[in-house]
């Protein structure tokens, strides 16, 4: 007499591991991706971390965009404006024009401090 095994009992266990090991190994996977995410070397943290460091130097770009039109409207002003011309001239150059008479205040000699005495 020939006894056939049954086959679809094996069939299932060996399944059934198969469907453990997958399982292990996708949340393995998951576990690894997720700390990859947030604390990897482009991860989340950095993301944040990037993302204010931009906004910041987007604010010091317009701060600085916002100096340099004052800045080269007081250049325009320099090259066009003959009263600032002069006025510049005469605070920083010392000129004057002619028929005024310069007073040069000199420094008058220091005092020394006195002693404190009691009354």
């Amino acid at each position: 007499m020939i006894i056939k095994q049954n086959r679809g009992r094996q069939w299932l266990k060996w399944r059934q591991r198969v469907l453990i090991v997958m399982q292990v190994i996708g949340a393995a996977g998951c576990v690894w991706l997720f700390v990859a995410l947030f604390l990897g070397e482009m991860g989340l943290m950095r993301y944040l971390s990037m993302r204010g460091h931009a906004k910041n130097l987007e604010q010091e770009l317009s701060a600085l965009r916002r100096e340099n039109a004052i800045l080269q409207r007081d250049i325009t002003h320099l090259q066009h404006d003959p009263a600032k011309i002069e006025q510049l001239a005469r605070e920083q150059l010392g000129y004057v024009r002619k028929g005024e008479t310069v007073y040069q205040l000199a420094p008058g000699p220091e005092k020394k401090p006195e002693p404190f005495s009691k009354p």
